[in-house]
């Protein structure tokens, strides 16, 4: 008789939270703590539908527009980052404010910054709509356009060929990136790259996992929200990789055991914006029906960590209330 195939789980390591996603997640966390609830949130602290949850049953109260929070009250920014035109709008609606921005999105304002005061055109390479462009643009609106990947290329116009810079958003492809930035130095050879990578660590680090453990797997569970950009970017690695699916999923129930069928080896991993519980569910759920044998596949190291925002070392009750009375307002609540 000839053997069953062994059946495994190549678990990808690195993977789950990074530094600027345990960063916002805390800082909503401790501002609950210490000034207690409400604490508004404007947009997903970060994309992961569980995290959101889980914040909201604390006392979190997640907005969509500045104006929603009422007077008077604190408002924190998300991970994703925001444009200068939303800081001012908190200050007209009598907020106090907590910026949760992920320092290496802040990185990247910053090059926007700098590269609009020296009049260069900006092309962003993102994807349009998304909240961490949406926040870049913001920075400097008459100097960057989108360029959502290379078959946008033929699109861009600057004004002068040899003052054009790219940056990125954070949490995209590697490769997909460097796909486009190739075609824009096609167009303008002499485009500027920024300083450093723009594409952060964890994006990267986590790509890379996958793409060894895709290269051994029939099948990637990839754990995260349908709006997180780098757990989508996920699921397209792996297929490049060799994997002969790949999908997303939120939770474990999420699952359909027919992914299953002629499977011998299920790589499972995770956006940067998801906690561990989650993936260890999916692989209670892969245990249950015989994928118990659990292979750790690690491909970096990471120990990097950011301090909390600066705003938590104050009374931000105060503040709030002092810029209602400073300002004549009444402190209620907005229609």
């Amino acid at each position: 008789m000839t053997a069953s195939p062994r059946r495994r789980v190549l678990l990808a390591a690195p993977r789950g939270y990074c530094a600027g996603v345990d960063r916002a997640v805390i800082a909503v966390e401790k501002a609950l703590e210490q000034y207690g609830a409400p604490i508004y949130v404007r947009h997903e602290i970060v994309h992961n539908k569980y995290v959101v949850q889980t914040l909201e049953k604390k006392g979190a109260v997640f907005v969509e527009r500045t104006e929603e929070v009422p007077e008077g009250n604190i408002v924190m920014f998300s991970a994703h980052g925001v444009a200068p035109v939303v800081h001012e709008e908190a200050e007209r609606g009598r907020l106090a404010t907590i910026d949760a921005t992920c320092p290496l999105v802040t990185k990247v304002h910053k090059e926007a910054v700098r590269y609009a005061n020296e009049d260069y055109d900006i092309l962003l390479i993102g994807h349009e709509g998304h909240e961490e462009v949406i926040g870049t643009s913001g920075e400097a609106p008459d100097h960057i356009q989108l360029v959502d990947g290379p078959e946008d290329v033929a699109n861009v116009e600057v004004r002068d060929p040899s003052k054009v810079v790219w940056l990125s958003q954070t949490t995209l492809s590697v490769d997909e990136t460097m796909e486009t930035v190739d075609a824009l130095k096609t167009k303008f050879p002499g485009l500027v790259s920024p300083p450093s990578d723009d594409i952060c660590y964890a994006t990267q680090n986590r790509q890379v996992a996958v793409k060894q453990m895709g290269a051994d797997s029939d099948l990637v569970i990839v754990v995260g929200s349908r709006n997180s950009s780098n757990s989508k970017r996920l699921v397209e690695v792996a297929k490049l990789a060799g994997a002969r699916e790949a999908y997303l999923v939120d939770f474990a129930d999420e699952i359909d055991e027919a992914w299953l069928e002629g499977v011998n080896t299920v790589g499972v991993t995770s956006g940067a914006s998801v906690p561990d519980v989650l993936v260890e569910q999916v692989l209670e759920w892969l245990a249950e029906r015989g994928y118990g044998d659990v292979e750790i596949v690690k491909t970096a190291e990471e120990s990097i960590t950011f301090s909390l925002p600066k705003e938590l070392r104050r009374d931000l009750r105060e503040e709030a209330a002092n810029l209602v009375a400073e300002r004549g307002g009444s402190g209620a609540s907005k229609e």
